[in-house]
C-alpha cells in the first residue's frame, strides 16, 4: 500500500433506499493514468464525490498516501492532495482567466492573517510567486493571450482548460477529471489526450478521468474500471476490459450484444 497515492476501499454511498456506489474499490498509484467508465447512472461521479470530500461515504474508506480523509471537506481533500474538475463547469466566470488560477494557488500559498492585512513584505512575495505560478499555468494551457479576459468569455474548449489550470494551481497529486472532453468537437479532443499526457508527464500527478468519449479513455489509460448501477463489474487493461461480456452487455444491452 505504500506506492499507493490514493486508496478507496469498500466504498458505499447510500441516498434514502438507493445504493449510489457498492463497495467501490479503488488502487491508484503515483503517476497512474486511470479511465473510470460505464453507462449514464453507474456511479461514476458519485465515486468522485466520495473520494473528493464532496459527499461523505455512507461507509468505507478514502486515504490520501496514508491519511485518512473521511468526512473532510472538499477544500480539506484538495489541500491534502487531490484536485478535480466538474461535469458542469464551475469557473469563477465573472473573474479573468489569470484570477480563476491565482485563486486557486492559494489553496498552499496563504500566510498568517495578519500580514494579509498589513500588507507586508512576505504577504507580497506569496502573491507575486502565486501571480508568477499563475502565468506559468495559463502558458502551458495555451492560455497566456487571455488572461485578462473574464472566464464567461472564453470559448467552451478553452474554459475547460482553464478549469484543468485551476486544478492544477492547487498542487495536486492526483488529479480527477470528470468528463473533460464533454462538449468537444473532434479536434479539440485530439489536443486533449496529448494535453492529458503532458500533464501527468510535467507535474508528476496521477490522474483519473471520468469519460463517455471512448477514443479518448480508451487511447489514454493504462487501466480502466467499469462500474454499472454503483457496483464494479471489470477492471484491467482497455484491451482486456473491451471484450468483457459484462461491459458489452451494460453498454449494448444482452440482445444487442448478442
Amino acid at each position: 500500500m505504500n506506492d499507493e497515492i490514493l486508496r478507496a476501499e469498500s466504498v458505499t454511498m447510500e441516498f434514502g433506499g438507493l445504493k449510489a456506489l457498492d463497495a467501490f474499490n479503488l488502487a491508484l498509484k503515483p503517476g497512474e493514468l486511470v479511465g473510470l467508465i460505464g453507462p449514464n447512472g453507474a456511479g461514476k461521479t458519485t465515486a468522485f464525490n466520495a473520494l473528493s470530500g464532496v459527499y461523505a461515504p455512507t461507509s468505507g474508506r478514502v486515504l490520501l498516501g496514508a491519511e485518512l480523509v473521511n468526512g473532510l471537506k472538499p477544500h480539506q481533500v484538495c489541500r491534502k492532495g487531490l484536485a478535480r474538475t466538474f461535469q458542469n463547469i464551475r469557473l469563477f466566470k465573472a473573474l479573468t482567466v489569470l484570477d480563476n488560477v491565482r485563486v486557486a494557488c492559494h489553496a498552499h500559498g496563504h500566510g498568517p492573517l495578519w500580514q494579509s492585512l498589513a500588507l507586508t513584505a512576505g504577504h507580497a512575495g506569496r502573491e507575486q510567486a502565486m501571480e508568477e505560478r499563475a502565468l506559468e499555468l495559463l502558458e502551458f494551457m495555451g492560455l497566456e493571450s487571455r488572461g485578462d479576459e473574464l472566464a464567461k468569455n472564453l470559448p467552451y474548449g478553452l474554459q475547460r482548460r482553464l478549469e484543468i489550470a485551476r486544478a492544477l494551481a492547487t498542487g495536486p497529486k492526483v488529479l480527477c477529471l470528470d468528463e473533460p472532453a464533454a462538449g468537444m468537437n473532434a479536434t479539440e479532443t485530439t489536443k486533449l489526450m496529448t494535453l492529458i499526457h503532458d500533464i501527468r508527464d510535467k507535474f508528476k500527478v496521477a490522474v483519473l478521468l471520468i469519460e463517455h468519449d471512448m477514443k479518448l479513455v480508451m487511447g489514454i489509460s493504462e487501466r480502466l474500471i467499469v462500474l454499472d448501477h454503483g457496483v464494479t463489474i471489470a477492471s484491467g487493461p482497455p484491451e482486456k476490459v473491451r471484450r468483457d461480456p459484462k461491459v458489452i452487455e451494460a453498454y449494448l444491452g444482452v440482445q444487442e450484444a448478442a
